[in-house]
């Protein structure tokens, strides 16, 4: 109903609004502007949830069939986040970092924070003295730490103080991950001690961020995703992470089992934050057919989203082997790097970056 509502409200893009967040992970609503005033269908901005309003392209517009415009929002919105990473990461060496936090966007702020320390750890292992440079690091990541402990007992505006949560938790599990390098003795930037972290890398021949860990590449997304807060990251995590990332390289998916509230849908929800993907959270049933799961398989491979199936093994035995032939299917096309194939009887897109996971509880 909720489709067949925006597809018809072609006149009339407000009507889009309520939709937004069931469209993109974090986009509470589109700006819109122009001379007409707030009635124009000019697009300026996208506002997440948390209230954040980061600007889009210029020349963005509202018209014509709304699934070619909404196209053309995703497609800018990932344009624009790309510059203002770009941007952020030249005015990192310009500023002090607890100003520089103040001046761009919460996304931005993360993944550059994530770089800049990539890089600063890299530089101190292939330094002369790689022990020394690294005890020295330490240092500078604590103090760096107690900088944004500082800011945050300040009376600051609640978006934020959001901002300064997320990057905190993520300087945190930087700060552990290099006391634990200086207590193991890493010396070169080829340990699998450090090989083993998730780093992100500005890349100037894709002119992109790239996340690296143990021999897995993932291009960075770009998915808008507002202010959110992040996980707090446990060795566990991190194990998690490598596995889940050595799947996604092999084009499979991941597969969390445990007890019931231990974390198994946060930690692949935090991933696809951690490499800039949608995640779309799905609650299995007994009731569910192959045709509801093909459709949503298809949706799945032409929008390069990720898909978490929450307690899969509820899902009917002789489902399952569809299911099975339909991920197959998927999984054949993009080993095979196709960017159409053919699915349940019709052709469709294939967008490379699409995964699904699952996660089981035992006891059904």
């Amino acid at each position: 109903d909720e489709l067949l509502e925006i597809l018809s409200q072609t006149r009339n893009p407000q009507a889009v609004q309520p939709h937004m967040r069931k469209c993109f992970d974090a986009i509470q609503k589109l700006q819109f502007g122009g001379d007409s005033g707030p009635a124009a269908n000019d697009i300026l901005a996208m506002v997440s949830p948390e209230g954040e309003s980061v600007k889009l392209s210029k020349g963005l517009k509202a018209r014509g069939n709304v699934e070619l415009w909404l196209g053309s929002v995703e497609e800018s919105m990932r344009k624009s986040l790309r510059n203002f990473t770009k941007a952020a990461l030249a005015d990192y060496p310009t500023k002090e970092r607890a100003e520089w936090v103040k001046h761009h966007c919460s996304q931005v702020i993360l993944t550059v924070s994530q770089i800049m320390w990539c890089s600063q750890v890299v530089e101190a292992l292939s330094s002369e003295q790689p022990v020394e440079a690294l005890r020295a690091f330490e240092g500078v990541c604590k103090a760096q730490l107690a900088d944004l402990a500082q800011i945050s007992r300040q009376s600051i505006p609640k978006l934020f103080r959001k901002v300064l949560g997320a990057l905190i938790t993520i300087d945190v599990h930087a700060r552990d991950i290099i006391t634990g390098m200086v207590k193991s003795g890493v010396t070169s930037a080829e340990e699998f001690e450090w090989k083993r972290q998730l780093r992100y890398v500005w890349e100037e021949e894709v002119e992109d961020a790239v996340a690296y860990m143990s021999s897995s590449r993932y291009e960075y997304g770009h998915e808008y995703l507002g202010a959110s807060m992040r996980l707090v990251i446990t060795p566990l995590t991190d194990r998690c992470y490598l596995c889940l990332m050595g799947a996604i390289e092999l084009d499979l998916g991941g597969a969390p089992a445990g007890p019931a509230g231990t974390g198994k849908t946060e930690t692949t929800k935090d991933l696809a934050k951690a490499v800039g993907n949608q995640c779309v959270v799905f609650n299995c049933s007994e009731g569910m057919d192959y045709r509801m799961m093909g459709r949503f398989f298809s949706g799945l491979a032409q929008s390069g989203a990720w898909c978490c199936f929450d307690e899969f093994n509820r899902i009917d035995i002789e489902v399952l082997s569809v299911i099975a032939q339909q991920i197959l299917s998927i999984r054949n096309a993009k080993a095979a790097k196709l960017t159409r194939f053919q699915f349940e009887g019709r052709e469709i897109g294939l967008v490379a970056t699409c995964a699904v996971f699952i996660t089981m509880n035992p006891g059904y």
